[in-house]
């Protein structure tokens, strides 16, 4: 029989003198989680490592034909598009900040070059977005009691290229004239500020900023990223291509050192004809930690991630009413690829060992961990730190948008390019190689919604995954062509407003 004592508060006495609430609900076990929501790639590694291993030569093609059987291909077309004749006199000048990483001033630059033209502006040569005040020559701020030193467009780009090139259709001078600055106290925040919001048309400049500038003699649009509409006449467009096709060069320190990466990166690559392969990894620890992504999920991820969520974002994710589902995020593809993921995949897909792979990316999360398993699986693997000498690179340490230039050239010069989180970087990527590829990105773009319902399952088999993969891969590479629709970007799909047709000889 059994015998319940109750005490004062009606709770009932358990054994060794423990509380038992009566009638207290047994908790629930919870549901399992959907497929594809929880990190288990390091199991599926440890499954299929050894057959990955067993097929470590059976070498596969980098990418397939990068033209269409049509018997035509696409080549650049701008200057066709482009009429010449004498500017007429300038309106004024148009000063622009542009903000953000090396894309997203690419992009500003590029949009500026536009925006100049419709109000036949002359365009001062763009100031990166960190300091506000032009009397500082010595180009620092001081902020939390630190200096911090940032580029001028020379440093990133050929600024006397920039400007011959665009000379017979834009006006660009690399200052104002020194009149026209002292109008204005020499201090940039006294020239009008036009806030303009992003994708502002092509009528928003000519009616709301023109009479600004005329008025003026020289207006301000900072910041100026992605400020002008994708959707604007066809001569507009073309200059947008002509900008970041053919004026925007890199400064002459970062071409000399990125071509010699090429040419490494090709001696390097001798298994494979000299071809190699290049890879965007987005695994930095600001990445992970913006994802909201869980992967190995113990104490020590868990701390670090709300530490950079916290440095980076100041309370943002613990705003009241805010929502994270890591789970969610997984299953629709929204997480980064980790390397080992990136490693299965390509090995997937038909790229074996001796598959020259450059990795391009910031400061890897707990890279002695999460490279070790891509490093196995391509032995071949460079960044830009181990193909070039420290003395190489010493010049470009802290000037982010510099190493990006790094990567961004060795990767525009590889057979094939391999993106594994959405971004500027890949964006603009995929447009630039179509623009020298004949018309195809050359890239794989995979389906993570795909991919994470395979790397949940500890037990896939080999010739499954492999099978899967190489489905996920042809489809990739039939969309490497692709035509700019009237709101598409194009700094992605150059066609066919920057590239014409042409018979095959």
């Amino acid at each position: 029989m059994l015998v319940l004592l109750l005490g004062a508060d009606g709770t009932g006495l358990g054994a060794g003198g423990g509380r038992v609430v009566v009638g207290a609900p047994r908790p629930r076990a919870r549901a399992p989680a959907p497929p594809g929501s929880v990190y288990r790639s390091h199991l599926v590694f440890e499954r299929l490592l050894p057959e990955m291993r067993a097929l470590a030569s059976c070498p596969s093609p980098l990418m397939a034909p990068h033209y269409k059987k049509s018997g035509k291909r696409w080549v650049p077309c701008i200057r066709k598009r482009l009429t010449q004749s004498a500017l007429p006199p300038s309106n004024g000048f148009l000063v622009i900040e542009a903000n953000g990483g090396l894309n997203q001033q690419r992009i500003s630059i590029c949009d500026a070059v536009a925006v100049a033209s419709l109000l036949n502006a002359t365009l001062v040569s763009p100031a990166f977005h960190l300091n506000s005040v032009w009397r500082d020559s010595r180009r620092i701020i001081l902020l939390c009691s630190c200096i911090i030193s940032f580029s001028k467009f020379g440093d990133i780009f050929d600024e006397d290229h920039f400007i011959e090139t665009l000379r017979k259709h834009v006006r660009v001078v690399k200052e104002l004239p020194e009149n026209v600055s002292a109008q204005f106290d020499h201090n940039i925040s006294s020239i009008l500020n036009m806030r303009t919001k992003a994708f502002s048309s092509q009528s928003y400049y000519l009616e709301k900023v023109l009479p600004k500038l005329l008025e003026l003699g020289a207006v301000r649009i900072a910041p100026f990223s992605n400020r002008l509409a994708n959707s604007v006449p066809s001569n507009i467009n073309a200059l947008r291509c002509l900008a970041n096709y053919e004026a925007l060069r890199f400064s002459e320190p970062i071409r000399i050192l990125a071509d010699n990466m090429v040419d490494r990166m090709i001696k390097k690559s001798a298994l494979t004809g000299g071809k190699y392969m290049s890879v965007h990894l987005r695994f930095e620890e600001d990445m992970v930690a913006f994802s909201c992504c869980i992967y190995d999920g113990d104490w020590k991820e868990n701390i670090a991630m709300e530490n950079a969520r916290e440095r980076g974002w100041r309370g943002k994710f613990r705003r009241p009413g805010r929502v994270i589902n890591p789970e969610a995020n997984r299953r629709n593809g929204r997480c980064p690829l980790a390397p080992i993921e990136v490693g299965m995949m390509l090995r997937g897909m038909g790229f074996d060992n001796t598959t020259s792979l450059y990795v391009a990316s910031g400061k890897i999360y707990n890279a002695e961990k999460y490279m070790t398993p891509l490093r196995e699986l391509f032995p071949l693997l460079q960044t830009k730190e181990t193909i070039t000498s420290p003395e190489e690179l010493a010049q470009f340490k802290g000037h982010s948008s510099r190493l990006a230039a790094l990567d961004y050239t060795v990767c525009l010069r590889s057979e094939a390019f391999v993106m594994t989180q959405g971004s500027n970087f890949p964006h603009f990527l995929m447009g630039h190689r179509r623009y020298l590829y004949g018309g195809h990105a050359k890239t794989i773009t995979p389906d993570k919604q795909k991919m994470v319902l395979l790397f949940d399952n500890p037990d896939i088999r080999w010739d499954r995954f492999r099978h899967l993969m190489q489905d996920i891969r042809r489809h990739s590479e039939s969309k490497g062509f692709g035509f700019r629709k009237h709101s598409g970007s194009i700094y992605n799909l150059p066609m066919p407003d920057c590239m014409c047709q042409q018979a095959e000889s």
